[in-house]
């Protein structure tokens, strides 16, 4: 199986910016969803946090506006990290955003 691909809105929390040793940008956010969602029939509320990583140049016109409280909507692929204290957690890395107004 090769599919993974994931959309995701929300609003931001916290963002940071920084450049790799190797020189490449980065960007990541931690980003908020709430929704309401059908299961069996029965409405149910949703509600997640996921960091999500923007890399290289691409996206460097929009990261000046990726401030805490800004609605975003991220496509992107998801992964596996792990912290520097050895907690696994999934992230999503985004090959789109689109700022939501």
């Amino acid at each position: 199986m090769t599919a993974n691909h994931l959309v995701l809105s929300g609003q931001i929390l916290r963002s940071r910016q920084f450049d790799s040793p190797a020189g490449i940008a980065h960007c990541i956010l931690t980003l908020e969803h709430k929704s309401q969602r059908f299961e069996v029939e029965m409405l149910r509320n949703v509600y997640c946090q996921i960091q999500v990583v923007l890399s290289g140049d691409r996206f460097n016109s929009i990261t000046d506006k990726l401030k805490a409280g800004v609605e975003i909507e991220v496509a992107g692929f998801i992964a596996l990290q792990q912290s520097r204290n050895g907690q696994n957690r999934l992230v999503l890395h985004a090959e789109n955003v689109e700022l939501k107004t």
